[in-house]
């Protein structure tokens, strides 16, 4: 397998707070990887750094061997990148399906680089809820069925890297099964993932390595053939 992903030495910044220090890891083409660690630890602004959320960064961040540090949002958007946000940021006054009519589909170019946009009917057909619920407004929904629909969109951009913030928080154990199933569906396609996550049983299964996060850098990398030896070490860093 091939990097498809590759941070090295980030460092990122709001305003005068330093958030990240020299984070580096990589993630190969058609894996799933977690970002684990206690809250402030720099998960979700390693994702947001990425696709370019940030202020002030430092380091490399390659897509693919292109350099993306100093890339807008919108041009790394267009390289494949979806980001779904933990607030998740859908229209409340659009129904689900207008929701799922804005995103354009991007045609991306490259060896390699296309990953077919989803149509509508295959998005009803991975999440059989937002078909029921297709013409009710945004505001309607529930928090499962607003979480479904915000991986939606990024997947019918055609989006071939996925960052996944907290997507099962707040959520009921009936739909943390089923966003799971989706999971291992999309990674069974080929998508490249990276999750973070705080609910660690459902991650632990999905995942082909832990990256966990102290103070903005990594202070350990867990394959999943090591998990099951390392699950005290893990539980001691994660405070569970």
């Amino acid at each position: 397998m091939s990097a498809y992903l590759t941070v090295k030495d980030l460092h990122a910044y709001y305003g005068e707070s330093h958030i990240l220090h020299g984070l580096s890891f990589s993630v190969n083409e058609g894996e799933l990887v977690t970002l684990l660690g206690r809250n402030g630890a720099g998960r979700s602004t390693t994702l947001k750094a990425i696709v370019g959320l940030t202020g002030r960064k430092t380091g490399q961040i390659q897509l693919q061997g292109r350099d993306i540090i100093d890339d807008a949002p919108h041009v790394i958007a267009r390289l494949g990148v979806g980001y779904c946000p933990e607030e998740r940021g859908i229209f409340a006054g659009l129904s689900a399906e207008e929701n799922l009519l804005l995103p354009p589909l991007i045609k991306y170019k490259g060896a390699g680089a296309a990953q077919s946009p989803m149509s509508v009917d295959e998005i009803y057909e991975l999440f059989p809820n937002l078909y029921e619920r297709r013409h009710s407004p945004g505001m309607r929904l529930s928090g499962g069925e607003q979480q479904m629909l915000a991986m939606a969109r990024i997947l019918r951009t055609g989006a071939r890297l996925l960052l996944l913030d907290e997507i099962t928080e707040g959520l009921a154990p009936v739909i943390v099964k089923k966003i799971a199933q989706v999971m291992v569906l999309l990674k069974n396609r080929g998508y490249t993932i990276v999750l973070v996550e705080q609910n660690f049983r459902f991650a632990a299964p999905l995942a082909d390595r832990h990256f966990v996060l102290e103070h903005g850098q990594i202070v350990m990398t867990i394959e999943q053939s090591e998990l099951a030896a390392q699950t005290s070490t893990l539980h001691q860093l994660l405070g569970v």
